[in-house]
């Protein structure tokens, strides 16, 4: 509840700026929770964000502000709860999708069924998490949907994997005791598809939330998506947590020697061996210290393979005489498409026919004239 103007009149004297976190970010507006330890001008304000704009001189220098940034709030009118940011304080970490900025981990929610466990999509997203170099946790959900046989078979896989998973039921209430602990003094992303009950998870730990919530399509056997922006939430005892949109395949725009990084199996073998050479891709060459005998080799190969391709189409945008380019479409959308010889495929213009015509003619003129030229003339 906001209180009237007469109630909450600002300081008298320039106005300073405050410090804040961003809680929220819809189009070019964003909701920032001041610090606890801030002076406001009356109580009623307390624990309510202010709705604020970016200062004009950021958009020029290009400073974006993402959920998570620290930034100093202007300009601020107590009575509508407004303000402007002013300046962004430099960022730990930063997730460019979805964008986060300060976070230290990030929480995986998948579910058992409905929709069911796809390892491959799992695969994804762990090597996307593991790609940010932050703290990777992992959290199934639905339990009471399956038998005890399987949830403890996807919790030994996973463990060969090197994750170690909390298993959790939300409509079976469950208190989360085992979870809680891990979030807290945490900023932590929870990140999944839709559907697997992730903003269920967050109304658990934080009531006061009271995200939305949806069903598994059952055509599709995949989730509604409910969230539609990021989001965070502050966990009782400490830490935030950041609500993300949920989407089914993420984007692995990794090199190919990043992408041994983003498994635990390589990493431990890398801490105990050393590859022959510096730029081992960890399949088969002479010296490597990477057995192929473990779970997921296949499914490095795989992903291998798409990251070759990626690095080979980047190759070829920087190569100016490479046999496809890159063209932007009306929308913004990028494509790919051959790249045409002008001689063969393409009509010159009627510009440059003229110039070449007008070359020629300075050229046969200038020959004309030098064979006109006797001898004695050049006396």
């Amino acid at each position: 509840m906001v209180t009237s103007s007469s109630d909450s009149a600002a300081p008298q004297g320039p106005e300073i700026g405050r410090w804040g976190l961003v809680v929220a970010t819809q189009a070019n507006y964003y909701r920032v929770s001041l610090d606890a330890d801030s002076p406001l001008p009356g109580d009623g304000l307390r624990g309510q964000p202010l709705l604020c704009t970016r200062r004009a001189r950021l958009k020029k220098t290009g400073q974006q502000v993402m959920v998570g940034d620290r930034v100093r709030v202007e300009a601020i009118d107590w009575a509508d709860g407004r303000g402007a940011i002013a300046a962004v304080a430099p960022r730990q970490t930063v997730l460019e999708r979805p964008p986060v900025a300060n976070a230290d981990q990030i929480l995986l929610v998948f579910a058992l069924a409905e929709p069911d466990l796809d390892p491959q999509q799992l695969g994804r997203f762990l090597v996307k998490a593991e790609s940010t170099g932050m703290s990777v946790r992992l959290c199934l959900n639905k339990q009471d949907l399956v038998s005890a046989d399987t949830r403890r078979h996807w919790q030994d896989q996973l463990s060969q994997w090197g994750y170690p998973t909390t298993v959790v039921s939300m409509r079976q209430g469950d208190r989360l005791t085992t979870l809680l602990p891990l979030l807290q003094g945490h900023t932590t992303i929870v990140s999944g598809p839709s559907g697997v009950g992730k903003s269920s998870l967050i109304n658990r730990l934080i009531p006061q939330a009271s995200l939305r919530t949806g069903t598994v399509s059952g055509k599709l056997g995949r989730g509604r998506h409910t969230t539609r922006h990021v989001e965070l939430f502050e966990l009782p005892g400490g830490g935030v947590l950041a609500d993300t949109p949920g989407f089914n395949q993420p984007d692995l725009a990794l090199t190919p020697l990043a992408l041994g990084q983003c498994f635990p199996e390589i990493r431990q073998r890398l801490a105990q061996h050393t590859c022959q050479f510096n730029d081992c891709l960890h399949r088969g060459a002479p010296g490597c210290a990477v057995d192929p005998h473990w779970p997921r080799y296949d499914f490095y190969l795989a992903l291998l393979d798409e990251a070759l391709e990626h690095q080979e189409t980047l190759q070829r945008q920087r190569d100016p005489d490479a046999s496809l380019k890159r063209r932007i479409g009306g929308q913004g959308q990028e494509r790919q498409e051959p790249r045409l010889q002008a001689k063969k495929y393409r009509r010159p213009s009627r510009r440059h026919q003229r110039q070449s015509l007008n070359h020629l003619r300075h050229d046969l003129d200038g020959s004309v004239d030098a064979l006109d030229r006797s001898p004695d003339d050049e006396g």
